[in-house]
């Protein structure tokens, strides 16, 4: 059977106290739905249903995908008539998982070991075993351990309240069985909503199967309702993937300050301070160090490569056996070859340095070529913008640059060209030439300091 996936991202998240809508909220770098809706992906979800409400035009334009369907709960009536929004793009022979926008981080071993146990006439649900349920709908099970209903927690009598298994929400079944009760659910109960959990009970009345299945821990069906449970799933997560780069061979100094906001790819010997911050896709090479107060996005930065304290590196591509910082900052379109040089209080942005290029400190190097073995001196500008248009400066192979000169885009620094400090330069300069374009020195002979008046 084909899988469709239905993801209930409609609730306004009013103990989140935020204009944006909860399924937005970000952990780890990406909104509570994207990761939902990657693990739906996992599956190889024939097609992914989410179901909107409250900001429906904001998370709509906050997600994109192709196999997105979307539908629309324009009243907030229960989850099951949530789902029931979603039934009819589902086709009768398909198997329908049901998933929330605010519990991000559902594995897909899990939701993989539950889809196993449906069949023609069984539904599975998902269930997790807490030693403190309170909130939570409890699974009724009979003398022989079958499941027989779930009860939600405003509606649990003391005896039922005394349950340790839960109900997580999540529920898998053939679509046309769910399609067959779902019109059944009545909303007599605290809330006057339409609960899809009411499916189980129904389906053992009416002589259907229905089985369980173990969640692997609590914090992969915990949900988000408010900004502290947002940080506690946010700790656990950093936690597990520090673990993770722990034990492939990186050394973190504090995992507790390594925060990985996207994807990081790491070689072996890889060494990471404290206060670091990974964003997007990051890949680091064997033996790179990155030193602490570090924010990396986007970027490659090959083996060897020491990151000092302090740098910001923004979709930039870096080689080996570079040193960058610190206090650098690298922004996006720079790349940097081996055994390269950008020291404190640089910024680069459109960089392109070859091989074995210094540009040490107190620069601004931007929409540029630097061949190899290139020295920029401290103080050094490329002045690329003239208010409408940028335009490029070239430096050749073993171009000198003397401090605090100002490079007029566009032109073009020969092989070999070498400027003298605090020139401003507006036009190329030949194979091996000296530049020097300055005002001439005057000194004044018996100059009087102005004195302040007693």
């Amino acid at each position: 059977m084909s899988l469709h996936v239905v993801i209930l991202a409609a609730g306004k998240g009013s103990r989140m106290k935020s204009a944006l809508p909860k399924v937005l909220h970000p952990l780890a770098g990406k909104p509570l739905l994207q990761h939902v809706l990657d693990t739906a992906q996992s599956l190889e979800a024939d097609a992914v249903h989410i179901v909107i409400g409250n900001g429906a035009d904001q998370v709509k334009e906050a997600v994109h995908d192709a196999n997105i369907h979307w539908a629309l709960q324009a009243e907030q009536l229960g989850t099951g008539h949530a789902v029931a929004q979603a039934l009819p793009n589902i086709p009768d022979n398909a198997t329908l998982l049901v998933l929330y926008g605010d519990v991000p981080l559902i594995s897909q071993p899990s939701l993989q070991r539950l889809l196993d146990l449906v069949e023609a006439d069984t539904l599975a649900l998902l269930s997790v075993d807490l030693p403190d349920a309170t909130g939570y709908g409890r699974i009724v099970r009979d003398v022989a351990g079958d499941v027989r209903a779930i009860v939600e927690h405003k509606d649990a009598t003391p005896e039922q309240l005394e349950i340790t298994e839960a109900n997580t929400g999540i529920l898998a079944g053939p679509a046309k069985l769910i399609k067959t009760l779902l019109p059944k659910v009545e909303n007599k109960n605290a809330q006057s909503e339409y609960y899809l959990t009411d499916l189980i009970e129904l389906a053992v009345s009416e002589g259907f199967e229905v089985e369980a299945e173990q969640a692997d821990n609590l914090e992969e069906v915990q949900g988000v309702n408010d900004r502290l449970q947002l940080c506690e799933l946010e700790c656990w997560y950093q936690s597990v993937i520090s673990e993770q780069l722990m034990l492939s061979g990186v050394t973190l100094y504090d995992p507790n300050r390594t925060d990985v906001r996207g994807t990081l790819k790491t070689g072996i010997d890889v060494t990471i301070d404290i206060n670091t911050v990974f964003e997007g896709n990051v890949e680091l090479g064997d033996g790179v160090t990155v030193g602490p107060n570090c924010v990396i996005t986007n970027s490659v930065i090959g083996a060897h490569t020491e990151i000092k304290a302090n740098s910001l590196i923004e979709e930039t591509s870096i080689g080996e056996h570079a040193v960058i910082g610190p206090f650098a900052r690298l922004r996006p379109g720079t790349q940097l070859a081996d055994k390269t040089k950008v020291g404190n209080f640089v910024e680069t942005k459109k960089a392109i340095v070859a091989k074995g290029s210094k540009i040490n400190h107190l620069s601004y190097i931007g929409d540029a070529e630097l061949g190899e073995n290139v020295n920029v001196g401290a103080g050094t500008i490329t002045c690329n913008y003239d208010g409408v248009n940028k335009s490029k400066t070239v430096l050749g192979d073993e171009v000198f640059i003397g401090s605090n000169s100002s490079l007029v885009a566009p032109v073009t620094l020969a092989d070999g060209a070498t400027v003298g400090a605090g020139s401003v330069i507006t036009k190329n300069v030949e194979v091996g030439e000296l530049a020097v374009a300055r005002g001439k020195q005057a000194n004044i002979k018996g100059w009087k300091k102005p004195s302040k008046k007693a």
